[in-house]
């Protein structure tokens, strides 16, 4: 990673931006503080919403922090289909006594007045999602000192981020909680995509960029082998929704080690796009059917989401994790950046004890 970028953050631990009140400025500024690099997430904000965010969290720490965005999506959606899943939810909503939103409500997410308000009053770094901004975004944002970082899933999507003029790509494997950030939802596939060293290996042959890992990690041993793999840093997002700083539902952080949710599912049933979350009954009932729509089944399915939040109905919401879940720990942000600095410390002691194959010394 360049040096201007490393220098912003001392560990090489960045917190992942998680839309929906997860990453609020409270979780951001303790990560800052602890030496990683805490991100706020933009996404179904308003462009004022965020800029107070941003205001806030500059209030609570002086260090780094980065802003994510949601690049616009494509009108791809059958409208017909929407209308179908519209009926079939018609249950959920007279259940939790709520109506369904209304799908057409918005597509861009505000994207274009962000950018000005985060061009007007530059934070240290931007992140995006679902896509690669324009170059002249990019241009723009380094014009103003800021940091440009994209995510892909792919090699090919990697080239596409390194032609943007991006800093660094976030190489975002399949065991990823919440959406994948694909920059083209394709049906076909589902969302079924490359496990998380497999990618880094991949995108480190395909590109020169800094290589930021996510997708899973919990743990500092998971950061040193991503590291090892050619990652420059790891994002964990799972890992900081359990702590104390967290705006994630007390249902939901509980929910990421009760042994009634066992596993997790790639599903469009929530959003409309392939995202991870604990199989719950309403992914179980509704992911089968759900289309490729995304806002719009996002907008159509919040208020059931909210309603099932508010009557403590862990079923009826979306339970978002990565494939680590079981692993979290309910820690102060601070404190778990200070563990996994060293659990990776510790990782790395037993990875030079290795150094032996190497040089063809073999084990001792």
């Amino acid at each position: 990673m360049s040096s201007a970028l490393t220098d912003l953050f001392p560990y090489p631990i960045v917190q992942a931006p998680m839309a929906g009140g997860v990453s609020v400025p409270r979780l951001a500024a303790a990560v800052s503080e602890a030496g990683g690099l805490g991100f706020l997430a933009a996404g179904y904000k308003t462009a004022d919403g965020m800029y107070q965010e941003i205001k806030q969290l500059r209030g609570l720490t002086s260090r780094p922090f980065g802003v994510n965005l949601f690049l616009p999506q494509p009108e791809t959606a059958d409208p017909a289909a929407v209308d179908v899943y519209a009926h079939q939810l018609a249950g959920e909503a007279a259940w939790y006594e709520t109506e369904l939103g209304d799908p057409d409500c918005g597509r861009d997410d505000g994207y274009d007045t962000k950018v000005a308000v985060l061009l007007d009053n530059p934070v240290p770094v931007v992140s995006f999602h679902f896509g690669v901004p324009s170059r002249e975004v990019v241009d723009s944002l380094h014009r103003v000192g800021t940091f440009a970082l994209v995510g892909a899933t792919t090699a090919d999507e990697a080239r596409a981020v390194e032609q943007s003029g991006a800093d660094a790509v976030i190489a975002q494997g399949m065991e990823a909680g919440g959406h994948q950030g694909t920059h083209r939802d394709n049906p076909e596939t589902g969302g079924a995509g490359t496990g998380l060293l497999s990618l880094v290996a991949q995108v480190r042959e395909a590109v020169s960029l800094p290589i930021l890992a996510a997708g899973g990690i919990m743990r500092g041993g998971q950061i040193a082998a991503v590291l090892a793999a050619g990652a420059s840093a790891a994002q964990l997002g799972t890992a900081f929704l359990a702590t104390s700083e967290s705006g994630a539902h007390d249902l939901h952080k509980q929910a990421l080690t009760n042994p009634l949710f066992v596993r997790t599912e790639l599903t469009r049933a929530f959003s409309g796009r392939p995202a991870r979350a604990l199989v719950n009954r309403f992914l179980r009932e509704h992911g089968p059917y759900a289309p490729a729509a995304y806002p719009e089944v996002h907008h159509l399915t919040a208020p059931v989401r909210k309603a099932a939040a508010k009557a403590g109905d862990a079923q009826g919401m979306a339970l978002w994790a990565g494939q680590g879940h079981r692993m979290a720990r309910e820690l102060p942000a601070g404190q778990l950046v200070e563990v996994l600095v060293a659990e990776l410390a510790a990782a790395g002691t037993a990875l030079s004890g290795l150094s032996g194959y190497a040089t063809g010394g073999g084990a001792r």
